[in-house]
């Protein structure tokens, strides 16, 4: 499964950067976006607005006072599932993208894929 970790982190102190690995270790194919350059578990991070195709799942490391430009980016990306975990929760966010179509869940990734959920 394709998924796209939104605020990617190279700081191995950050949910972003753990869930990266895991999804990395469960071999996930992973798409990494964040305001950094870098490189993480041999993957380019890009910069917010990129688009890749096929984004089964995104998952949300950004709060919402950085989810600016984030409903339009996700719509154009049209993913099958947004997860905003814990400290991403925006609920008009949230709607907005119900009602494109986009089922949305307030989980934690790290949760869901130490407990099978994912």
């Amino acid at each position: 499964m394709k998924v796209l970790v939104y605020g990617a982190s190279l700081n191995p102190q950050r949910y972003a950067y753990l869930a990266a690995q895991m999804l990395h270790q469960k071999a996930h194919e992973l798409v990494l976006v964040g305001t950094k350059k870098g490189d993480l578990l041999g993957q380019e991070i890009h910069q917010p607005g990129w688009m890749e195709p096929d984004v089964h799942t995104v998952t949300l490391y950004v709060g919402p006072q950085n989810q600016g430009n984030l409903l339009d980016y996700l719509k154009q990306l049209q993913p099958k599932r947004v997860i905003f975990n814990p400290g991403t929760e925006n609920e008009m966010l949230r709607r907005s993208l119900e009602a494109e179509g986009i089922s949305t869940e307030e989980a934690c990734t790290l949760v869901l894929l130490q407990t099978g959920q994912f």
